[in-house]
């Protein structure tokens, strides 16, 4: 296991590092760290979920991938969420593609253990409701920003809530992921990427993207931005920045 891991703290992630004391206890045995890789996908469409995975410094989008090949985000995962439990709930069988864009750890556990501990424990079963309401609010956001609105105000978004995660100046993203992630064509984002560097908003290096001038991006992104942002931080304070 590598270095990151050996050290790693469980409460890296801030729902576990929310819960009470003998709360946490009650997950800590059953918790293990683990690297996840960019790229690496964790479950794809219909795979059975054995673990709910718990993000510390790592990103993990559910992507939708369609009949055509084409695919779009529709949520996206890290250090103030988990993933793997809400669609493991009854069939087990995971609604989309699970993929790590932004390398990392996470603490996870198998499914049958969290379920058993969330019936057992009223207050993490109120925290993970919490969560849930959270993540509808940013699905359901999402969904209407890919709709809607134009690439690059969803472009500047996605900068903004993937350096919100990690507390990163620079992200490692290539034109190709961003594409995959935007469900639009490469060219759209090279375009777009050329387009926030002019206006010194951002800084493209090979396969990085700088946040150069945060306060322009933020007021480049679409409303969805900070709609998200306010639905986290009104249900789970504190976990989301």
């Amino acid at each position: 296991m590598a270095q990151a891991s050996r050290i790693a703290d469980h409460r890296a992630n801030r729902l576990l590092a929310a819960l009470e004391p003998e709360d946490f206890a009650s997950l800590e045995p059953h918790l293990e760290i683990v690297d996840l890789q960019k790229g690496q996908v964790l479950y794809e469409a219909g795979d059975t979920i054995r673990y709910t995975y718990f993000p510390h410094d790592t990103v993990v989008s559910l992507v939708n991938v369609l009949e055509d090949g084409g695919s779009v985000e529709v949520a996206v995962f890290g250090r103030e969420a988990l993933f793997g439990l809400i669609s493991a709930l009854y069939t087990r069988e995971s609604f989309g593609r699970y993929i790590v864009h932004l390398p990392g750890t996470a603490s996870r556990i198998e499914i049958d253990r969290v379920q058993e501990v969330v019936n057992e424990r009223p207050r993490i079963r109120l925290l993970l409701h919490r969560f849930t309401e959270a993540l509808l609010a940013q699905t359901f956001q999402t969904v209407a920003c890919n709709a809607v609105h134009a690439v690059e105000a969803r472009c500047c978004r996605w900068i903004l809530s993937t350096q919100d995660r990690v507390d990163q100046d620079t992200l490692p993203l290539t034109h190709e992921f961003l594409a995959e992630m935007l469900g639009v064509q490469r060219p759209s984002v090279s375009v777009v990427l050329r387009t926030l560097q002019t206006a010194g908003l951002i800084r493209q290096g090979r396969g990085l993207i700088a946040v150069v001038d945060r306060a322009g991006l933020e007021e480049a992104a679409c409303e969805c931005y900070g709609k998200i942002r306010r639905s986290f931080e009104r249900l789970l304070p504190h976990t989301y920045t």
